[in-house]
């Protein structure tokens, strides 16, 4: 069976696509009979964990250690989400360790993420590494990750999302994030307001806690910034390749995590300014190339939506701002737009083909409930959304696609084929 016919049977597996919960994980786990084999960083949080998981990637790949990165969800190809030593991992190496899996599985009914990162764990460690990045789905707690023992654990940040399962409260919800952290092991929170019941879940089990702003942190300057922590300051840093001020505050966490390993992993100044300077991570306010500028932002949330606001405000002067966006239903769709109010000069709400995905119309209907301003436009996908702006769109305008994964990839797919044409340019 090749790839694309495994992903539709990991779908067909259990009846549910989130089930959290541990105990199916960690008796498969138990049967793959895999120790662990090298130094594990957790990364969980609302907003900036694929930011920070690449940074920590690219960095430690900078010091010469050979790196698995398990991220989720893809945009393109579901091998994104399994990197080995700075590369995705190929179709053979997933496939193999697929069938690993279904080999112990016996009669667990894993989710397709359940069975995905049992997966990543078998293909990592086959590839003899040495160090592991794995970013936390959902929560913390009760997520698959979460059967991992991690040598240190990053919080990037605390919003409201995903509240069906976490709860509707930061508390609640920061609460759910902080069981990542393990008794005696560096415990990084990257959020500068934390949750209470977060600082409290880490004093209990006895995490050797970290808050941004206290414990480390960053100060910028007009073309460097300086990170500075328990294992002192760095200085001199070139800003990331990531854009957005608040990749700072990502790459600090970064920073305070590979620090906390420095018996284990040690990395040096020059190793840290070149993983900065040459990471990457589609969908992440990434600026396309071209006339006129078009963003992509995977902003879901209200507080991703606030800093995507921010860093349109801090990119340079355009004439109109044009906004291609796409939403699940499941997701606070006048809050979001709530966070770009004003900003906006013309809305192209699209729907998302996909069972959770909100049609045009409701998200025309979010726009004006959230009083974002603005005209609206109603197109069938994204795609098609991002082509009507295109076509309304002045040199001097910006375009931003934002509202979901779905929405980002079905644009950047839509650009790909349109590359491979034999028409096209």
């Amino acid at each position: 069976m090749d790839l694309a016919g495994w992903l539709r049977h990991i779908e067909r597996l259990h009846p549910q696509t989130i089930a959290l919960g541990l105990d199916r994980v960690r008796a498969v786990l138990e049967r793959l009979a895999i120790p662990k084999f090298c130094p594990i960083v957790t990364v969980g949080g609302t907003n900036g964990k694929g930011s920070t998981c690449a940074m920590l990637e690219a960095i430690l790949g900078a010091a010469g250690y050979r790196t698995g990165c398990y991220t989720s969800p893809h945009l393109l190809r579901y091998n994104e989400r399994v990197r080995i030593a700075g590369r995705e991992a190929d179709d053979a190496a997933l496939v193999e360790a697929f069938e690993r899996v279904e080999t112990v599985r016996g009669e667990t009914p894993l989710t397709y993420f359940e069975f995905g990162t049992l997966a990543a764990w078998v293909a990592f460690a086959r590839a003899r590494l040495d160090a592991l990045v794995l970013e936390v789905g959902l929560g913390g707690r009760l997520d698959a990750v979460n059967v991992f023992e991690p040598d240190a654990a990053v919080l990037t940040s605390v919003g409201l999302d995903h509240q069906d399962y976490l709860g509707d409260t930061r508390e609640r919800i920061g609460w759910e994030k902080a069981h990542i952290f393990r008794a005696g092991k560096p415990a990084i929170v990257g959020d500068p307001n934390p949750p209470q019941s977060v600082l409290d879940h880490a004093r209990t089990i006895g995490a050797e806690l970290a808050v941004i702003g206290r414990e480390f942190g960053y100060s910028s300057e007009a073309n460097q910034w300086r990170y500075f922590g328990p294992g002192g300051a760095r200085g001199g840093l070139g800003y990331p390749a990531l854009r957005g001020a608040i990749q700072l505050a990502n790459a600090a966490c970064a920073i305070a995590a590979i620090e906390s390993l420095r018996a284990r992993l040690p990395v040096g100044a020059q190793d840290i300014r070149v993983g900065l300077a040459l990471v990457e991570l589609p969908g992440r306010f990434q600026v396309l190339p071209g006339r006129p500028t078009v963003v992509l932002d995977v902003a879901h949330n209200p507080q991703a939506a606030g800093v995507l606001a921010e860093n349109l405000a801090a990119m340079g002067p355009h004439r109109r701002t044009l906004s291609v966006v796409g939403m699940l239903r499941d997701k606070d769709l006048a809050g979001v737009c709530a966070r770009l109010r004003g900003r906006v000069d013309r809305w192209y709400a699209a729907t998302l083909d996909n069972p959770r995905g909100a049609t045009a119309a409701e998200l025309a209907r979010a726009i004006a409930a959230a009083d974002a301003g603005g005209e609206v436009r109603e197109l069938p996908t994204p795609d098609a959304a991002l082509a009507a702006a295109r076509e309304d769109a002045g040199g001097d305008d910006r375009i931003v696609v934002f509202g979901s994964f779905f929405t980002v990839a079905n644009v950047m797919a839509a650009r790909a084929a349109t590359s491979r044409s034999p028409n096209a340019g």
